[in-house]
């Protein structure tokens, strides 16, 4: 598993306003769709593209596309959603699918209840939106389903990451990410925090992104 941390004076910045208990939900929510565009541009360093021929207005010369097919966006909802325009901006052609996936406060264990993605992810690259990869529990189940439809090369994005939960994907998804044939994962983040308190908060973290995203429900 690979983990990138974007180190950029920019992300820096906009991560640092997001930390700050006085920022309120709207200038949260525009950080956040700034923040996850740079760091989407780190993340598609290695999307998939072929050499096409174009016209210029001069000659003919060699560019880059896209592939196909095109590559799945899939925010976890539902604080993941806070991070899809960021994302869609940079990658207007990708689709996306929905996934749902709560934290069980007392188990801290994940469980899905909304799932609207393709059946068949062979061959596709797979973008996952998760503001917070703390326990990791949520990010592992939601990577194997995707591996197990097919995908095989799958990269999280996540504003904030801390030791355990990083740590706790990689062995849980040893043998099902990484062993499976092809498989790739990689994390990409602003920044690595110190922990996780008691409660399976990243610390210093920046809160609950949900409901600083958009209120408690």
């Amino acid at each position: 598993m690979e983990i990138l941390v974007v180190d950029h004076p920019l992300v820096a910045h906009k991560l640092t306003t997001l930390r700050d208990v006085r920022t309120d939900s709207p200038t949260f929510r525009r950080l956040t769709d700034e923040l996850v565009t740079l760091l989407a541009y780190e993340a598609t360093r290695d999307v998939r593209v072929a050499d096409v021929t174009v016209e210029t207005p001069l000659v003919s010369t060699t560019g880059s596309q896209l592939t196909r097919p095109t590559p799945l966006v899939v925010p976890i909802l539902r604080a993941g959603l806070g991070m899809l325009d960021g994302m869609t901006r940079l990658l207007p052609t990708a689709e996306v699918g929905f996934l749902g996936m709560a934290r069980d406060e007392q188990t801290l264990r994940p469980a899905t209840y909304a799932d609207r993605l393709p059946q068949d992810l062979s061959g596709r690259q797979c973008y996952v939106l998760d503001p917070m990869l703390a326990t990791g529990g949520t990010l592992a189940e939601a990577l194997k389903l995707l591996v197990s439809r097919g995908a095989d090369h799958i990269t999280a994005i996540c504003l904030l990451t801390a030791p355990e939960g990083l740590s706790a994907v990689e062995a849980k998804l040893a043998e099902t990410v990484e062993g499976s044939a092809g498989a790739e994962l990689r994390v990409v983040t602003a920044a690595v925090d110190e922990r996780l308190d008691d409660h399976g908060l990243i610390v210093p973290g920046l809160g609950d992104a949900g409901d600083r995203l958009y209120g408690c429900v």
